[in-house]
């Protein structure tokens, strides 16, 4: 699995103001837009902002991002109602991705073994695919594989593996995700077979 690079940072006071506004024109014109349709509408504020969004993507309007510049987002993708985007590091999501309402993502940490606490960006990567559902943690510096589904009030410190569904606190292998056809596993869709023991 990707290990992702770890930044110690301290923020400007250009990237505090830049918050600020950020903050101001969410309230303004994110919030009052909640409606499906101004989808669109949504996607091209936070584009404004900086952040990388792929085409027919949807962020509700309840969702919290702590800086949109540090947000990348692909195609066909959803991050649902009450979700928070912690992304002190960079967030990138795949395609085809859903992230359920309420999750946290949180992509920074402090170092706790020296005296200064310093803060550290641990950018977090979610795969094309994959589910996070409802009310789930993902820790600093997570990667979760291409296809992985991360079952609702899970809390995932570890990289997860593609094709695999995960639950708990701390989250741990379930079994392989399985596409079906017409209620029935068919020949050739099971994507990826993988060890049960192995640890998320």
């Amino acid at each position: 699995m990707e290990r992702l690079s770890v930044e110690t940072v301290s923020f400007s006071i250009g990237n505090k103001i830049l918050r600020v506004l950020w903050k101001i024109s969410c309230f303004i014109l994110i919030r009052p837009f909640s409606l499906n349709i101004f989808r669109g509408w949504r996607c091209f504020v936070l584009r404004v902002f900086g952040a990388n969004i792929g085409r027919q993507s949807n962020v509700r309007s309840t969702v919290k991002i702590w800086a949109p510049w540090n947000l990348r987002l692909g195609s066909f993708s959803s991050i649902g109602p009450g979700t928070e985007i912690y992304n002190q590091g960079v967030i990138t999501i795949g395609d085809r991705s859903i992230i359920s309402q309420k999750s946290y993502l949180c992509a920074s940490t402090h170092d706790f073994t020296l005296r200064n606490f310093p803060l550290e960006k641990r950018p977090i990567h979610i795969g094309d695919q994959v589910w996070i559902a409802a009310d789930a943690f993902i820790g600093p510096g997570v990667v979760v594989g291409e296809g992985a589904v991360v079952g609702a009030r899970s809390a995932v410190f570890k990289n997860v593996e593609p094709w695999t569904v995960v639950g708990g606190n701390p989250a741990n292998f379930l079994k392989d995700r399985k596409l079906r056809v017409n209620g029935s596993v068919k020949p050739g869709m099971i994507i990826k077979k993988s060890t049960p023991t192995k640890p998320v």
